[in-house]
């Protein structure tokens, strides 16, 4: 424990040196962080090089994140879906962002599957390529032959990644509590909320048997469909640390060249693409949240292939119908259908002028409802809905943006293939799909008993609540809480006032009494020192000491101000 906190402070003093690095000296002085840095910095806050100047602020606040590491660059990767909490400028630096890994060493590697799996490496893989196909900041990827002979992947976790990642997740809750406030006047509501998130989602990228399960959930789902495949990994070979999935041969989908060579109609394999990740979203409310070329195959007999399933969006039902509520809203050019679709996928929207949001999304409506369909594009529409979110505040959940980054990258991916292809065509008919859905009968009655489910739990509880309420009414027990707000400054600078009163008068009353031990009658036991009782000298040593910390009260209140 007292390891960690060492380790945690030494941390903690090397991000403040990077922030005053790159000239970010408002996040160190405003906050405890200036605790943590030396008097002789304090004094001129000079760094070696002002080039950092040169640049934006959010360019440097990039550079931070790049120069304190991999859980810093995955935390910034992260926060670049999310819209709502930061500004568009500050997403498009955090999406520069490359946590680029070196690999590791392939023995290192071999002993790890070795120990996980509990048995010699030779036992389990007739073959293993010492050398990866991939690597990221939190494991690396191998080809092998199961001794079955069945070609797979071995992704293996890097050694000591875990408490790496526990480290640094600490770390950042320290900082949230050191640099809360600071973040809340910049506009960040919820900094704590925002760590507690990442931290689950790491949990989950820590653990491969979450990424096994997300597999087998799309396997099946997609169980009776010929053109799109999802490998199979192997449980009974796969542990936290260790996964094993089956080698999936194709080429990239944006490989133009080949998919021609293969015969294929590249328009024809982005339309598949697109009307496979639409299923997923809409009918399925489980969707793949990094749908980039790399990770989407195509083989020679047209299949599509979606591999690394890290990273993986859920919708509820209302949530999937709200969304579309929003597409659905722009088509028919309807604003107040729009914004109240907002409000329902909203996990909390408090809107102070509803005209004025209105009046937005009717902006553009216009813009959007001006231009030709071939004119249209995914991206711009992403950004300005993101926009809005972000200047209304409005609490929309994670997978929302997730979706709005896949469509773009899929929309990029389909203009490589498809010189006249348009997101929008294709999510219209999904939109109207869903309207039928959300209305039908079966779901209006679903909708009915859950509501008459709710309706007679409360009936139920009814009685008894209001018994109670009334038996504390009738006992003087009831209680009704006031907070009054605004009010803390005002409260904590009063106390500061009678503290340093009284403070005053202590020092005042021990002069005076000092003065009168001067001109006293004693014992003659009473010491001497100078001619001076020693009384008087006690007297003089406590006046002093209250002195004293009534100055440092004075010092510590002109720093803060």
């Amino acid at each position: 424990m007292f390891k960690n906190t060492i380790s945690n402070l030494t941390r903690l003093k090397e991000v403040g040196e990077v922030l005053l690095k790159y000239g970010f000296e408002d996040v160190v002085t405003t906050t405890p962080l200036r605790r943590l840095v030396g008097a002789g910095r304090r004094v001129s806050w000079q760094r070696a090089e002002r080039t950092v100047f040169d640049t934006t602020r959010w360019e440097r606040a990039r550079l931070v994140i790049e120069e304190l590491g991999p859980t810093f660059i995955k935390l910034a990767q992260a926060l670049s879906n999310r819209a709502d909490l930061l500004p568009e400028a500050l997403i498009d630096e955090f999406e520069k962002l490359q946590s680029n890994v070196p690999p590791f060493d392939v023995a290192v590697a071999r002993q790890i599957i070795a120990d996980e799996l509990g048995r010699p490496l030779e036992e389990v893989f007739s073959a293993f390529d010492d050398v990866p196909i991939g690597s990221a900041s939190i494991g690396q990827v191998h080809r092998a032959r199961l001794r079955t002979g069945e070609d797979v992947v071995v992704k293996i976790q890097r050694p000591g990644v875990q408490d790496k990642v526990r480290g640094d997740l600490a770390l950042l809750h320290e900082l949230v509590r050191l640099t809360g406030g600071f973040l809340r006047n910049q506009g960040l509501a919820n900094p704590q909320d925002v760590v507690d998130a990442f931290e689950r989602s790491m949990s989950k990228e820590l653990d491969y048997t979450a990424e096994a399960r997300a597999m087998e959930q799309f396997r099946k789902l997609y169980a009776d469909y010929t053109n799109f495949y999802i490998p199979r990994p192997y449980r009974e070979l796969s542990t936290a640390k260790v996964l094993v999935i089956e080698y999936v041969a194709g080429c990239k989908i944006t490989d133009r060249a080949q998919l021609e060579a293969w015969g294929l109609s590249p328009a024809k394999v982005a339309e598949t693409g697109m009307d496979i990740y639409l299923t997923q979203i809409f009918e399925f409310g489980v969707f793949h949240a990094d749908p980039h070329p790399g990770n989407v195959l195509v083989q020679p007999d047209g299949r599509l292939v979606l591999i690394d399933f890290g990273m993986v969006g859920k919708l509820t039902k209302q949530q999937k119908y709200a969304f579309a509520g929003v597409f659905i809203g722009m088509a028919r050019q309807d604003a107040r259908g729009m914004a109240a679709s907002f409000r329902r996928l909203a996990l909390t929207a408090e809107i102070p002028d509803m005209r004025a949001f209105e009046s937005d999304l009717s902006l553009l409506i216009e813009d959007f409802a001006l231009l030709d369909v071939k004119e249209m594009s995914m991206g711009d529409l992403a950004d300005r809905l993101q926009t809005v979110i972000y200047d209304y505040k409005l609490q929309v959940p994670g997978a929302i943006f997730l979706i709005l980054r896949a469509l773009v990258i899929l929309e990029g991916i389909g203009k490589v293939l498809h010189p006249s292809f348009n997101t929008f065509e294709f999510v219209q008919p999904y939109g109207a799909r869903i309207v039928r859905e959300q209305y039908s009968p079966e779901n209006i009655l679903t909708e009915a008993e859950y509501t008459g489910t709710q309706l007679l739990a409360l009936l139920q509880t009814l009685p008894a609540d209001v018994r109670q309420i009334v038996r504390k009414i009738s006992k003087g027990e009831l209680r009704v809480k006031v907070e009054l707000s605004g009010y803390t400054t005002l409260l904590r600078k009063a106390d500061q006032l009678v503290s340093r009163t009284i403070l005053g008068l202590l020092c005042v009353a021990g002069l005076v009494f000092s003065g009168f031990t001067l001109v006293g009658h004693y014992a003659p036991t009473m010491r001497y020192y100078r001619g001076v009782p020693e009384i008087t000298w006690w007297s003089l040593g406590i006046t002093a000491f209250f002195l004293l910390v009534l100055l440092l009260l004075g010092t510590r209140r002109e720093r803060k101000a």
